[in-house]
């Protein structure tokens, strides 16, 4: 049977856990509200991260866009140049029967033919031996392979920087018995080809820097600098022109040998800088 008692303990349990539940309503409320505030705090720090980042990259892309621009040109200059050095190559050919006849007969020719150079200018150490040859001569008629004699040449070649007593040795050497001229070559000397490309560099430098310098103009731009730079070597090459016989005015009348000129050029390849 129920009791007065009992009625008023079950009622003080009822109040009992409306509180406890009040309290677990009211702790899960506040728990929400926390990770609420957690998650938007933590949104916003990621959107703002993102915000830094895309302005950071908007800053790099604008500093990029200023990077100066290039222009490839090359440049070229010319000049003419006097040699200054001759090599002259000349010999004595004979033929006699004999290899021994032969060779004395051409040994005596090119004796005669060194002490003339020498006594025209040319110097002991400017001379020497360029081909020496000994060979037999055959006669092929009637099918036969027969030795009719032997032929043999000696050339030397002297090499100075006296140009203009090139035709006063070429006739001293003949008239000593050189009956071979195998060729005249003039050249410039290292020194003189290594003056002369110095300054032709500098000339074409400052043709690609105009071109350059055009170029950038006509674009709105303006060359600020250098990036890059190579020469472009060519060998000197020789300008014929056309012997002319000499008056006695002008130094009698000797073999006619015009030296001419050579040909001497340098190149550049650049890339520039421009903004």
């Amino acid at each position: 049977m129920t009791t007065p008692l009992n009625h008023e303990r079950s009622f003080e349990r009822c109040l009992t856990l409306a509180a406890l539940a009040t309290l677990v309503i009211a702790s899960m409320q506040v728990t929400c509200n926390t990770l609420f505030a957690s998650g938007k705090l933590i949104s916003n720090s990621v959107l703002d991260q993102g915000n830094r980042t895309a302005a950071t990259s908007t800053n790099n892309f604008t500093a990029g866009s200023n990077l100066s621009h290039t222009i490839s040109a090359t440049g070229f200059a010319t000049t003419s140049v006097k040699p200054d050095k001759v090599a002259l190559s000349l010999g004595v050919q004979t033929t006699n029967n004999t290899a021994k006849a032969a060779l004395y007969a051409n040994s005596l020719s090119m004796n005669r033919v060194l002490k003339a150079l020498l006594a025209a200018g040319v110097q002991p150490n400017e001379t020497g031996t360029s081909s020496f040859n000994i060979s037999p001569n055959f006669n092929y008629s009637q099918g036969r392979n027969e030795i009719t004699g032997f032929t043999v040449t000696n050339s030397i070649q002297a090499e100075s920087p006296k140009i203009a007593n090139v035709s006063e040795w070429i006739d001293a050497a003949t008239a000593a018995g050189a009956n071979t001229i195998n060729y005249i070559d003039y050249t410039v000397s290292d020194k003189k080809l290594a003056e002369t490309k110095s300054g032709l560099i500098k000339l074409a430098i400052d043709d690609a820097k105009n071109k350059a310098s055009i170029a950038a103009n006509a674009l709105g731009l303006k060359v600020v600098g250098v990036k890059s730079i190579s020469l472009n070597e060519f060998l000197p090459s020789a300008q014929p022109q056309l012997a002319q016989k000499l008056s006695p005015t002008e130094g009698g009348s000797g073999t006619p040998i015009v030296p001419g000129q050579q040909q001497v050029s340098e190149g550049v390849s650049m890339i520039f800088l421009a903004s």
